[in-house]
């Protein structure tokens, strides 16, 4: 997929933050988290305590490709020792917890995330289980909350979702996709010589038509006429078909028939 940083795929230790799910009941939606983190770069799985055990034939069931993740994944016992070798953690809840934290929504964390990793510092993303989410002990260990923006008044998300989206902004703040393109397939942009020959072969035959008038107005109306294609970033092709469809015109106006 374009714009995906091969470096981030699983098997890149420290090239990514570590996830850490925390009490996580089912496995298909362990599963379903690897496949999240595939799609985006996140490469090592950490599960707390998972309900019911690991592994999870489940998991690899819904995981889509996602094996390697899986297989890597490490159990602990505690969140504590889950995040031992972490230098800077965060903590995705939606609920205050009557804590003095700092709270950043994904976008925010992942500019953070690549600061702190650029320097050396591993970092670690916490998600809780789907019953209640993160524990205060657990968010107690964390430096910053990470809350997702939703509407007011349904907060609630999957755990697959809330890594989807945490992981999205992860690789946008990396990546090196534009967030705007415009793409041209096999065909090649109409250069500036070609675009501009076409505008002239238009002008000169919208004249010959008594199109352009008044005089005052004509250079005007050019620039408008051309920024109307300039708009359409033609391709070398369609400025050879718009300039085919002129000359059909003109045929047709010189032979002598009718307008309608």
């Amino acid at each position: 997929m374009t714009g995906t940083d091969r470096s981030l795929q699983a098997g890149s230790p420290g090239a990514a933050p570590v996830v850490v799910l925390v009490q996580p009941q089912l496995g298909q939606n362990i599963g379903a988290v690897a496949r999240a983190m595939k799609n985006f770069g996140l490469s090592e799985l950490r599960l707390v305590d998972p309900r019911d055990g690991w592994p999870n034939e489940h998991a690899w069931a819904s995981a889509s490709g996602a094996d390697d993740i899986l297989g890597l994944a490490e159990v602990f016992a505690t969140t504590a020792e889950a995040i031992s070798d972490v230098g800077r953690v965060f903590a995705t809840t939606a609920r205050e917890r009557g804590m003095t934290k700092t709270i950043v929504t994904p976008r925010e964390a992942a500019v953070d995330l690549r600061e702190a990793m650029g320097q050396g510092i591993n970092c670690a993303i916490l998600f809780g289980g789907e019953r209640a989410g993160l524990g205060n002990d657990d968010i107690a260990l964390a430096d910053t909350v990470l809350s997702i923006p939703t509407v007011p008044g349904f907060a609630s998300l999957n755990l697959a979702q809330a890594v989807l989206l945490t992981g999205y902004e992860w690789l946008l703040s990396g990546a090196e996709t534009p967030a705007r393109r415009l793409h041209y397939g096999d065909a090649a942009p109409a250069s500036k010589e070609k675009l501009v020959g076409f505008f002239e072969h238009l002008e000169a035959e919208l004249l010959e038509a008594d199109f352009l008038k008044p005089p005052p107005k004509v250079p005007n109306m050019i620039r408008n006429l051309r920024n109307i294609f300039q708009r359409a970033h033609p391709t070398d092709q369609e400025v050879q078909t718009l300039r085919g469809v002129v000359r059909a015109l003109v045929g047709r106006r010189q032979r002598g028939w009718p307008d309608s």
